[in-house]
């Protein structure tokens, strides 16, 4: 994983430098950018378990510490194509932007049902990142003998829902429940086949490598600060964050080559890598967060409107971990081998 430099402002230009904040404005910038990568992807971008796994990962890595925003979405859409490689699906095609909506919160969720020779999507879909934007997703509903994903085409039929999405962190990632009324769908693998494939642990790891990204993001700040300064405590400030930030792409660089090494999980390893890097990237990037905000105040926070947004955004994304409920999964995995 790469070494923490001085930014290069004209390269950080995707993040922006506008004074204010326009969830509009951030959201607009941030179609852009994702449109700008989608279409700038090389045809052999690395899938997870084909044995450049550590490039697909420093490539999302990349997208984060530019923008986690455009990182999301671009995490979803490259997503979206291992995905359709690993359960037998037709590859996005030029001019396609895709998303996967497979969050499973309480509430009405998608339903799926027979029509005809195919399938029909209805009810409510939450966190539908890109709903403005991407032209087709992979969703999952519940369908009357169990859960399946679907691919889905956007547009008539789907409804994003005006004011469900009010975050300011992450505001351009663009995320709101989106309705869905007869949307004709094609389903993609068996019951449940979504999260039972191996590519679904892979997969958790890219959007840990987003976060990575974001955290070193957030972390320039710090640098800044302290580059030519003698003063201690923002040193040491500074020494805790590279610390961190050494380990976890140290962390990163290490669950790519197991990936490679084991894609289809034959050694039925892959969902404690995926818990313990997800949860010590989360950790890392909290850490980050405290350390650059203790060291620097509240003044970049205030007045520069690149690392506040940076913030904010990391703040919000980096809950997409589960916490909690997910380190109990993990002890309860080691418990169950007696070992450490």
């Amino acid at each position: 994983m790469p070494q923490l430099s001085s930014p290069d402002r004209a390269a950080s230009a995707e993040v922006g430098t506008s004074p204010g904040f326009s969830a509009e404005e951030s959201r607009r910038r941030t179609a852009e950018g994702f449109a700008t990568r989608v279409s700038a992807l090389a045809d052999d971008f690395p899938l997870p378990g084909g044995g450049r796994t550590g490039e697909r990962f420093a490539a999302l890595t990349s997208a984060g510490e530019q923008d986690v925003c455009v990182a999301r979405l671009l995490e979803g859409h490259v997503d979206a194509a291992a995905i359709l490689a690993e359960l037998g699906g037709p590859p996005p095609r030029a001019g396609e932007r895709w998303a996967v909506w497979a969050a499973e919160p309480p509430g009405e969720g998608l339903t799926a049902e027979r029509s005809g020779a195919g399938w029909v999507l209805n009810g409510l879909k939450q966190y539908c990142s890109g709903a403005h934007i991407c032209t087709h997703a992979l969703a999952t509903a519940e369908a009357p003998d169990g859960r399946r994903l679907f691919r889905v085409g956007l547009g008539a039929g789907t409804r994003p829902v005006p004011g469900t999405w009010q975050a300011l962190g992450m505001a351009g990632s663009d995320t709101p429940d989106v309705r869905f009324d007869d949307v004709p769908a094609e389903p993609l693998g068996d019951v449940e086949s979504y999260v039972h494939r191996p590519g679904f642990q892979h997969g958790g790891i890219g959007v840990a490598a987003c976060w990575y990204g974001g955290a070193r993001a957030v972390a320039r700040t710090l640098l800044e600060s302290a580059v030519g300064r003698g003063e201690p405590f923002t040193r040491a400030h500074l020494g805790a964050v590279d610390m961190r930030l050494h380990a976890a792409g140290a962390v990163l660089d290490q669950a790519a080559r197991d990936i490679d090494d084991d894609p289809l999980d034959a050694a039925g390893t892959a969902r404690q890598r995926g818990l313990r890097v997800r949860a010590f990237v989360e950790s890392v990037c909290a850490d980050v967060l405290t350390h650059v905000g203790r060291a620097t105040g509240a003044g970049p926070l205030c007045h520069d409107e690149r690392h506040a947004r940076a913030a904010a955004d990391l703040a919000v994304y980096i809950r997409q971990h589960h916490a909690e409920r997910d380190l109990a999964e993990l002890g309860g995995l080691v418990a169950g081998k007696g070992s450490l």
